[in-house]
């Protein structure tokens, strides 16, 4: 059974491009399995790319504002959580 391990928080997302503004808590890379949860939001995804100030990155640190192009809409408050197998 997976482990869900908080990363982050959604702070603001981009409707018409897709991409939620994550506050990150913990480590994070591309090809990391994630899970965005919240009172309506609840999908799993593989992150394929994060950028910050559009400039696109591999990994994420603690601390970081990162995009993070995501499959379907999330809001403000959302958690994100690494899915640990």
């Amino acid at each position: 059974m997976p482990q869900l391990e908080k990363v982050g928080e959604v702070t603001h997302y981009y409707t018409r491009i897709g991409v939620a503004v994550v506050r990150v808590t913990a480590p994070l890379k591309v090809g990391d399995r994630i899970a965005i949860k919240g009172r309506t939001t609840d999908f799993e995804q593989v992150i394929e790319s994060m950028q910050i100030e559009h400039e696109a990155i591999e990994e994420a640190k603690p601390g970081d504002l990162i995009g993070l192009k995501v499959v379907d809409r999330v809001r403000e408050g959302d958690i994100v959580y690494k899915v640990v197998e």
